[in-house]
């Protein structure tokens, strides 16, 4: 590979990248950093924002991931996108990790707007309310783009989606499926009732459990999930806004289940009753 091009951390491009670290300046400046070979990776091969302009401004690679993740470089430059080589110690200055992987993307918000995803007439939707932890939020919007989500909403109240870490642990589902910020979540309940969508509110003080509802076809229809905060689950307000409060069901003695946990099996379970003979999904 060529010189690196980025050698000296004060650096205007390093300089700017690290403030994104904060989550004023990322909102200020409406980008952020998506660290690793498979989120980078995901970024140039799907990060499109709605008026088809690409999400990646930049990607920064060591000479050594450059070597190593080739098909990132070609498919950048095929996309047009500036890939600048840099020191392994820029890197380490941009990223938030101790043990950097060499590939950093430059990126501009790709949140969709709340009325777009309801204009989509969505058939499955997660919805984090009060969800505080950058890695679970991650892990779930993960996990819902896995399910076949059609989309992911966080309310007000809930952790930055483009938190380092909740980017790392999207592992590249943030660039993949619509994800609505900052919706307030009396409002994200009611307007996708409104759109037709059943709201299930997930918590262990639910009087019907996901068995119930897979036995008696319940989940079939379009169906949105809304997961509360790590610690206390749902206020009793927000479940009183919700068609249904589901509680998964506890088999064995463990205590509960976590956040990200339950919300795999909760999307999972729609999933596979939509696809079911006679589903809003089904073929039959």
């Amino acid at each position: 590979m060529e010189t690196p091009l980025l050698t000296s951390l004060r650096s205007p491009r390093v300089v700017a990248a690290r403030r994104l670290a904060k989550r004023n300046q990322r909102s200020k400046e409406r980008r952020f950093l998506a660290e690793g070979p498979q989120a980078v990776r995901e970024a140039v091969a799907f990060g499109r924002l709605a008026g088809g302009e690409h999400a990646v401004v930049e990607v920064y690679l060591t000479q050594e991931a450059a070597e190593r993740h080739a098909e990132i470089v070609t498919t950048a430059r095929a996309e047009g996108l500036p890939v600048l080589t840099a020191t392994e110690e820029v890197i380490a200055e941009i990223c938030d990790t101790v043990t950097p992987q060499g590939v950093v993307a430059l990126c501009r918000f790709i949140d969709t707007p709340f009325e777009q995803v309801l204009a989509a007439r969505p058939k499955l939707v997660a919805v984090l309310a009060h969800v505080r932890d950058p890695g679970n939020a991650g892990t779930v919007l993960r996990t819902a783009d896995a399910a076949g989500a059609d989309a992911v909403v966080l309310t007000d109240a809930s952790v930055d989606p483009y938190n380092p870490k909740a980017v790392r642990a999207s592992v590249g589902s943030l660039f993949h499926l619509p994800v609505a910020t900052g919706v307030p979540v009396e409002e994200a309940m009611a307007r996708l009732r409104e759109a037709g969508v059943r709201v299930l509110a997930a918590d262990g003080a639910g009087q019907r459990d996901l068995d119930q509802e897979l036995d008696e076809g319940s989940l079939e229809g379009p169906c949105a999930w809304v997961f509360g905060n790590e610690a206390w689950g749902l206020p009793e307000e927000t479940r009183e806004l919700a068609d249904e409060v589901v509680r998964v069901p506890i088999h064995g003695h463990a205590e509960s289940l976590n956040l990200a946990t339950a919300a795999a099996v909760c999307l999972y379970a729609s999933a596979r009753a939509q696809r079911s003979p006679g589903g809003c999904r089904g073929t039959a």
